[in-house]
């Protein structure tokens, strides 16, 4: 066996028909980081017969002015429990590499436990086994970081889009949907003009610029694998439902008063008190539904980028206008992009989460508002080094010019 490059077709054939297939390894994306800066190659390992038994995109860039590394993102798409395989596959690789790159960083989307969101506990499977197989292999394990210090999330939440339903999702959340809907909130797919708005949401969350989120779309729309999604409030819909909702309100406030004058105990009183907050809040959202009625415009809050890949949908970004915290538009944008796929898609991954589950974790709002639509937690395998000159390698690491490099210091906030 031996490894060879592949070209575009031979390599988009191989990985799609592979359980570890994902957008991180496909042509669209590949593209978009050349777009930023990366070389990119499709390599595969083949027999005797040419059949491939495992393929990567590999992207490329320089470490310093003489040195580069490799990356596969989301890892190497080979059976990894094949040790054999994965022995030859690992060896055929650092020698059609050493001369060009000091070393490859993996991640592989292999999931080693799921989290019982609950408890929190975690439930280890037999993917745990791979750990070793790849340290044996001579590759470094890097460290397994809680939050978003890797370059992809170590833990992520998958919702199950033929199972998803308004009723499956956690009380709050659930309330949150329908608040945003009792205000009027829409939702659209929008074309590339719609990414500049989408960029007002997202802007502090990453360290990229709107021209990187552009190349996201162009890249992932020649194939219709992309959708941009905008949320916006329909003021009619909005000041209809207040006044609907704030004359409902005083029917109620009326009897809570006739009932209180009868019987003035501390539970009625108590009623009657949380009715009236209800009535300035419903009195506010109708002068706040006439007032943005009078701008004559659409009044964008929310949106997000969704990949689609094989049986799955990847959020890739969203973010929303702090401004209009109160009309949840980041639970009701989630609600209706799960809506919109899961009769043609088998999963939604919601695109990262922490493992630290405790209170004093500082991306606590994150993880609660993800594990709010109830989705299957997983712990994936982290990251590893495949190194090709350890000479190089350990120069570099001791110069403390890899931590530099790849210590990732994006933003990611709800």
């Amino acid at each position: 066996m031996h490894i060879k490059n592949l070209s575009i077709h031979e390599f988009e054939t191989f990985v799609k028909h592979n359980i570890l297939g994902n957008y991180y390894q496909s042509y669209e994306y590949a593209e978009l980081m050349k777009e930023n800066g990366f070389d990119y190659e499709f390599i595969g390992l083949v027999d005797e017969y040419d059949n491939i038994q495992g393929a990567s995109l590999i992207l490329i860039k320089k470490l310093t002015s003489f040195f580069k590394y490799g990356y596969a993102p989301k890892g190497f798409i080979i059976d990894y429990f094949d040790q054999n395989l994965l022995k030859k596959f690992t060896e055929k690789i650092i020698d059609f590499y050493k001369r060009k790159l000091i070393f490859i960083k993996i991640n592989p989307e292999i999931a080693v436990a799921e989290i019982n969101i609950k408890t929190f506990e975690k439930t280890y499977n037999q993917n745990i086994e791979i750990k070793n197989n790849l340290i044996d292999l001579g590759y470094v394990k890097l460290k397994d970081n809680l939050y978003f210090e890797s370059q992809i999330p170590r833990y992520n939440g998958i919702v199950n889009l033929k199972k998803f339903s308004l009723e499956n999702v956690s009380k709050n959340t659930r309330n949150k949907i329908k608040r945003g809907i009792e205000k009027g909130l829409t939702i659209e797919v929008a074309d590339y003009s719609g990414i500049d708005i989408l960029f007002d949401f997202i802007k502090k969350k990453r360290n990229k610029d709107s021209l990187y989120y552009k190349k996201y779309y162009k890249s992932f729309k020649n194939s219709n694998n992309v959708d941009l999604f905008l949320v916006n409030i329909n003021t009619n819909e909005f000041l209809l439902r207040s006044k609907n909702t704030y004359e409902k309100e005083v029917e109620k406030n009326n009897e809570y008063s006739d009932y209180l004058a009868k019987r003035k105990d501390e539970k009625s009183l108590n009623i009657k008190m949380n009715s009236d907050r209800k009535l300035l809040s419903y009195k506010n959202d109708i002068l706040d539904a006439q007032n943005l009625a009078k701008k004559g415009e659409k009044i964008w809050i929310a949106g997000a980028l969704v990949i689609k890949y094989k049986n799955r949908i990847n959020i890739a970004i969203s973010g929303y206008d702090t401004n209009y915290k109160r009309f949840n538009p980041n639970y009701f944008l989630h609600y209706k992009i799960l809506e919109y796929y899961k009769k043609y898609y088998n999963f939604l991954d919601l695109n990262g989460m922490t493992g630290d589950f405790s209170k004093e974790n500082p991306y606590k709002g994150l993880n609660n508002f993800k594990l709010g639509f109830k989705p299957k937690v997983y712990e994936f395998i982290g990251e590893y080094d495949l190194v090709i000159n350890h000479h190089i390698y350990n120069f570099l690491l001791k110069k403390g010019i890899l931590a530099k490099i790849f210590n990732k210091k994006d933003i990611i906030k709800k």
